[in-house]
């Protein structure tokens, strides 16, 4: 079965609200072994809905639309639908005794644009909504579906689970196919290198794998197609060993992992303590760390020295090597790891230092230059990066960065 989603409204077309309803559908679809070619966007127009709706209609088995449904004069999705079906608007007695009670049993008096909302395609099925006043609508017809669902995510989201995914399970049973997807987070490597690795496979039909940029890392997606799951996970392992092969250790998760997860499991599982001096990344790397349960096994301490005061008061680094070499350099970043480590006791420290911008860039030191040093028992590392960007995104950036590199120190021991 092929499903195109259409969401209806202006105000995502300005940008006033994010559409979160019908990446939610996509996913619930996915699970049903439906496929979702299209979708579209459109605003509170007749002409151009009708337009979308009839384009929808001659390429898909299954058409859902999102929004419209409400009892302004604006809201004429199940309208269109009706006129493009060519059926004629009736009154659902049921859904109109719903809509009659819920005002009811508020105190509140009823107008008549309330009542609108219980009107049906003539040949369609009203569908009940637990939380407002507009049901949704459901027609089958020529071979084609198509459901009209509301708006407000508050009612989109239990409709769909309590009316939709029934339906369409029971839809597709006996022919089903599901869609199963697992991703492979890889950093450390741009997405266009790591795209050259695996660059034959993205050749496969079935399960495919597919980059997808993020910032500060990338990610592959491995998706098959299968009868079941079982079997698709079976298909999806193939292709992830031969990605494993061809990616190695740039690959530090799956799926909803991310890299402070893995970082702090690794530090548990050796049992190593963490600690952090930080400053142009603000304290991001140590909330990073602490958002993640359990890290008060291993993290001991994160200092936010921003000034030089702060990194010569709290972690010890000289008032003549910030002279001679600046805040943002090799040495500092350096002296504020082994700071932090002696302070702390930890086994392993980090010190960040960096120019996040947009100010306070030189020709010998451009914003976005970060330097990060590594205190372990073996010694200390420091690597210099250039980060484009946002002050945001240079931040993010250099947090990932200094995750990866207690990463990469913990494989080697």
């Amino acid at each position: 079965m092929r499903a195109e989603i259409i969401s209806v409204g202006t105000e995502l077309l300005l940008g006033q609200i994010v559409d979160t309803n019908a990446p939610h559908l996509s996913r619930a679809l996915s699970a049903l072994g439906i496929d979702v070619f299209y979708r579209d966007t459109v605003g509170d127009n007749i002409a151009r809905l009708t337009d979308t709706l009839e384009r929808a209609l001659s390429r898909a088995d299954l058409v859902i639309t999102i929004g419209g449904l409400g009892p302004t004069q604006d809201d004429l999705t199940k309208e269109t639908i009706a006129e493009v079906l060519h059926e004629p608007m009736v009154v659902d007695p049921e859904a109109e005794e719903v809509i009659k009670s819920f005002f009811q049993r508020r105190g509140l008096p009823i107008a008549q644009s309330n009542l609108k909302q219980a009107l049906k395609p003539q040949s369609g099925t009203s569908i009940p909504n637990s939380v407002g006043t507009a049901p949704g609508a459901l027609v089958e017809k020529d071979g084609k579906i198509v459901i009209a669902l509301p708006g407000p995510p508050c009612e989109f989201v239990p409709m769909v689970e309590k009316s939709v995914i029934p339906f369409l399970s029971h839809k597709t049973s006996g022919a089903r196919t599901v869609i199963v997807s697992r991703s492979l987070r890889v950093v450390g490597i741009g997405e266009s290198a790591a795209e050259e690795k695996v660059k034959d496979l993205l050749a496969n039909s079935n399960p495919t794998i597919a980059p997808y940029a993020k910032s500060g890392e990338c990610e592959f997606r491995i998706t098959a197609k299968a009868s079941d799951e079982s079997e698709a996970r079976e298909m999806i392992a193939g292709l992830e060993r031969e990605a494993r092969t061809r990616l190695g250790d740039s690959i530090y998760g799956v799926d909803e992992e991310t890299l402070e997860i893995v970082v702090v499991r690794m530090l548990v599982e050796r049992k190593l303590t963490l600690a952090l001096a930080e400053s142009c990344t603000g304290g991001l790397v140590s909330h990073r760390i602490t958002n993640v349960p359990g890290s008060s096994d291993t993290f001991l301490a994160g200092a936010v020295s921003y000034s030089n005061e702060a990194k010569t008061e709290m972690l010890g680094v000289s008032k003549e090597m910030l002279c001679e070499h600046g805040a943002v350099s090799p040495e500092v970043a350096e002296a504020m790891a082994v700071g932090a480590a002696e302070m702390t006791g930890a086994d392993v420290a980090l010190g960040i230092t960096g120019i996040a911008g947009p100010g306070g860039g030189s020709p010998q030191k451009p914003i976005g230059l970060v330097y990060i040093g590594l205190k372990t028992p073996g010694g200390v590392e420091v690597t210099k990066s250039v980060f484009g960007g946002s002050r945001q995104e240079i931040k993010l950036r250099a947090s990932q960065t200094a995750l990866n590199m207690v990463r990469a120190y913990l494989l080697r021991t």
